[in-house]
């Protein structure tokens, strides 16, 4: 009798490495005025702009760009490092486009954007890690649109020394770098990344320019525990940062690292209050709330706040 050789493993064929969970009921987004969408897309691919909304696969995109928000991003579409979580695409950078600074102003002032968020691919192989491309895109973004408020989402520059100086002296509103996760996922998560580099950075970047906002946000979902994460927001309360966000961990793909869990709304609600207890001035938690969700809203709630207590 022909005995043919079975799988050793026949339940893990055709398996993939990290099966993705449904979605729960309250991840869902919507498209709030298709007219105002289909402007920013049009705004974003006529100048050939790149955008996180696109190229992290954000959730929140048909509402963003339905109020014509959409988040820069600059230095390419090419990241030189591979976290586990993120959907940007790993690879060799292309040279820097000395035109871009000029563009990102025009788009800003196309949009008519109150408040925008300009964010990056980690760029290790410049010896500045983009700083100074930082700097003039700030500058001439500011030129061209003097009322509107710049927020800045930067990769954490390690191992480039004071270079993330040159993009506070650019004085932008707001100075973000993601903390992203808790120290003891790190070396999964974000493998390229030191946790305690990027809270020296923010913790520097304030007493450089104290005139500056800082920001930092976290993701949960890895199999963080609750300890850890107030652990985080104590950490970053250490380094005098202002704003926190902390938004639901969406896995891209069966290839990115596994989510654990789905946070319900409530318990977003409760790391909220905790937050805001620890005297963050700005808090943003839920489940769809990514660093630049709600940004503009938020930074100019803060202003309306501050003008009527003084």
């Amino acid at each position: 009798m022909e005995i043919k050789n079975k799988p050793r493993h026949p339940e893990k064929v055709n398996k993939p490495i990290n099966p993705l969970k449904k979605k729960p009921e309250w991840i869902r987004s919507s498209l709030l005025n298709s007219k105002e969408f289909f402007l920013t897309k049009t705004v974003v691919n006529k100048d050939n702009l790149v955008t996180v909304c696109q190229e992290a696969n954000c959730p929140n995109i048909t509402e963003c760009w339905s109020k014509r928000h959409a988040t820069l991003m600059i230095m390419g579409d090419t990241c030189t490092r591979a976290c586990a979580f993120c959907d940007v695409k790993t690879g060799k950078p292309e040279k820097l486009d000395e035109f871009e600074p000029i563009k990102i102003a025009n788009a800003v002032n196309k949009l008519n954007l109150r408040h925008v968020v300009i964010t990056s691919v980690d760029r290790d192989d410049l010896s500045d890690g983009g700083s100074n491309h930082f700097h003039n895109v700030i500058i001439a973004t500011r030129k061209k649109n003097p009322n509107t408020t710049i927020e800045v989402l930067t990769p954490d520059f390690l191992r480039k020394g004071e270079a993330y100086k040159r993009v506070l002296e650019a004085n932008p509103d707001v100075f973000n770098h993601n903390i992203e996760t808790v120290p003891s996922l790190y070396v999964k998560v974000r493998p390229g990344a030191r946790y305690f580099a990027s809270l020296e950075l923010l913790k520097n970047s304030k007493k450089y320019n104290k005139k500056v906002f800082t920001k930092s946000g976290i993701m949960v979902g890895f199999g963080e525990t609750k300890d850890e994460i107030i652990q985080v927001m104590d950490d970053l309360r250490s380094a005098e940062v202002d704003f926190l966000t902390i938004g639901q961990y969406l896995q891209p793909s069966v290839k990115h690292f596994p989510l654990k869990r789905y946070y319900h709304p409530q318990e977003f609600e409760e790391l909220g209050k905790i937050a805001k207890a620890k005297g963050f001035l700005l808090v943003s938690s839920s489940p769809l709330t990514r660093s630049s969700y709600h940004a503009d809203e938020d930074f100019n709630k803060l202003k309306n706040n501050r003008k009527n207590i003084n």
